[in-house]
C-alpha cells in the first residue's frame, strides 16, 4: 500500500520537473526503492523529480526505514488511540525485538533519536551544502541526505550541481560531507536495539547484551577490515595516484556504504574486480537487526560463523561471551542465508536471460544491490528493459520486507505436527 501510494503521487504531472506525468513503471521503480530504502533509480532524483516528487521520495524514506509499524504506532499514539495486544505483538515483530515489555516506550526512543540524529547530521552538511548550493538548496539538501543516509536508502540530489548520477563523487575529498554522511549511515545500520542498550550501560561493553556485543564488534571488523581491504585492492584502481589520506577516506566509505546505503564517491564501475566482488558481500551482508538497513544481517553471519567453528572444533553448539546460540537462532540464521542466496541467484539468472548483453558481473552487482537494499550500481540500472526492472523491484521489495517474512507468510502451518519422524544420519561433504 505505501508502494502503490508513492506510485501514484510519482505519476502525477506534479512530481516531474518537467510538469509532464511518469510512466507507471518508472514511478513503481522509484517507489518501490524509495519504500525500501535502497537507492537504485531509474532517473535521476534531482533533474527529473521536482521538489513536490523529491518530498515524496523522501516521505517514502523516512517511513520505509524506520518501518510501518513504527509509524502507526506514532499515528496511534497523536490520536490517542489504546494500543492493543496484538498491535504490540505485531511491533516486536517489526523491530526484531524480543519481548513485549516497554514496547511503547521503546516505539518513543526510536523517533526521538532518529528526528536528533537526522537533525545534528543536517545541521553538519548544511555547513558545506550552504556555502556550495545557497540557502534554500543548500538546507533543502542537507536534510534530504541526512534522512537518506540514516534511513541507509543512498538517494542524492547532487544532479544539478554535480551531473546526474553523481552521488558524492563531487565531495570525495571533503571530509566533513563523507565523514557524517558515514556516520549517518553506520549509526542507521545499527539498530534501535543498540540504541536502548546503550543509552542504559553506557560505555560498559560488558554490560550489554549479547545482541548488542555482537552487532559493534561485527560492525567494527566488517568497516575496518573492508577499509584495509579496498585500500590494497583499489590501490592500482579508483585509488591510483590520489594522496594517502584521500586513498583512506575512499576505502573507508567503499566499505561503510555498501551496507547498505548505496551512496558513492568514486564510480562503482571503476572498480577492479576484487573491489565488486568484496563489495557484493557487504551488500550481501547488510546492517544489523531493527536497523534501517538491508540484508541478511551482521547477527546471521555471526550465528552461522560460530556454528562453523563450533563444529570444526567439536563443541557441543556455537557460543559468543559465554552465552551459547539458541537452536532459535540457527534455524533462523540458515534459513534467512538460504531464502536470500535462492532469491539473488534466481534473479541473476533471470536477469541474464533477459539481457544477455550485458556483462554477468553487473548483472550479479545489481542484483545483490536489489536483494540487500543498498542501491549501489555499475550504470545498468536505467537501460534494464521491462521484464528486468520487475525482477529488481521484486528483489528490493523481497529484500526489505524480508524473504523468510514473506515465505513464512505464504507457508506457515498454525499447528504442530503431533509426531515427529524417527533420526537416521546421511553422509555430508
Amino acid at each position: 500500500m505505501l508502494i502503490l501510494g508513492g506510485t501514484f503521487l510519482l505519476m502525477l504531472p506534479l512530481s516531474s520537473s518537467a510538469n509532464q506525468p511518469t510512466d507507471f513503471v518508472t514511478a513503481l521503480f522509484t517507489a518501490t526503492s524509495a519504500g525500501c530504502v535502497t537507492g537504485l533509480v531509474v532517473k535521476d532524483t534531482a533533474t527529473y523529480w521536482s521538489v513536490f516528487g523529491q518530498a515524496v521520495i523522501l516521505i517514502l524514506i523516512q517511513i520505509g526505514g524506520l518501518g510501518f509499524m513504527t509509524i502507526s504506532f506514532v499515528f496511534f499514539r497523536l490520536m490517542r488511540s489504546r494500543i492493543s495486544l496484538h498491535e504490540k505483538e505485531m511491533l516486536v515483530d517489526s523491530l526484531n525485538i524480543t519481548s513485549l515489555g516497554g514496547t511503547i516506550k521503546f516505539d518513543a526512543l526510536i523517533l526521538k533519536s532518529t528526528l536528533a540524529i537526522e537533525g545534528v547530521g543536517a545541521l553538519l552538511l548544511a555547513l558545506r551544502f550552504v556555502p556550495d548550493m545557497g540557502l534554500g538548496y543548500g538546507l533543502w539538501a542537507a536534510v534530504f541526505h541526512s534522512v537518506s543516509a540514516f534511513c541507509n536508502a543512498g538517494f542524492d540530489i547532487m544532479g544539478t550541481v554535480s551531473g546526474p548520477y553523481s552521488s558524492l563523487c563531487a565531495y570525495a575529498d571533503d571530509p566533513l560531507v563523507i565523514l557524517t554522511i558515514g556516520a549517518l549511515i553506520v549509526i542507521g545500520g545499527l539498530g534501535f536495539i543498540v540504541y536502548d542498550d546503550i543509552r542504559r550501560h553506557g560505555l560498559h561493553f560488558s554490560r550489554y547484551n549479547l545482541h548488542t556485543k555482537i552487532v559493534l564488534i561485527m560492525t567494527l571488523v566488517l568497516i575496518g577490515g573492508g577499509t584495509a581491504a579496498f585500500m590494497i585492492m583499489e590501490y592500482g584502481f579508483t585509488n591510483a595516484g590520489l594522496p594517502v589520506g584521500q586513498q583512506l577516506l575512499n576505502s573507508l566509505f567503499d566499505s561503510i556504504t555498501p551496507r547498505t546505503a548505496g551512496f558513492n564517491s568514486v564510480d562503482t564501475a571503476s572498480l577492479s574486480n576484487a573491489g565488486k566482488f568484496f563489495t557484493m558481500l557487504l551488500m550481501f551482508i547488510g546492517g544489523s537487526p531493527g536497523s534501517t538497513a538491508g540484508g541478511i544481517k551482521t547477527t546471521t553471519v555471526a550465528v552461522l560463523f560460530a556454528y562453523v567453528i563450533a563444529s570444526l572444533r567439536g563443541l557441543r553448539g556455537p557460543h559468543a561471551y559465554s552465552r551459547s546460540f539458541t537452536n532459535g537462532s540457527l534455524h533462523k540464521a540458515v534459513t534467512v542465508a538460504f531464502f536470500n542466496v535462492t532469491l539473488v541467484l534466481t534473479g541473476i539468472v533471470i536477469i541474464s536471460i533477459d539481457e544477455p548483453l550485458i556483462s554477468l558481473t553487473d548483472i550479479c552487482f545489481e542484483a545483490f544491490s536489489a536483494i540487500g537494499t543498498v542501491g549501489l550500481t555499475t550504470g545498468i540500472t536505467r537501460s534494464l528493459d521491462l521484464a528486468s526492472r520487475l525482477v529488481i523491484i521484486a528483489l528490493m521489495y523481497l529484500g526489505r520486507v524480508g524473504s523468510t517474512s514473506f515465505a513464512t507468510a505464504l507457508l506457515e502451518r498454525r499447528a504442530l505436527p503431533p509426531v515427529t519422524y524417527p533420526d537416521e544420519d546421511i553422509i555430508i561433504g
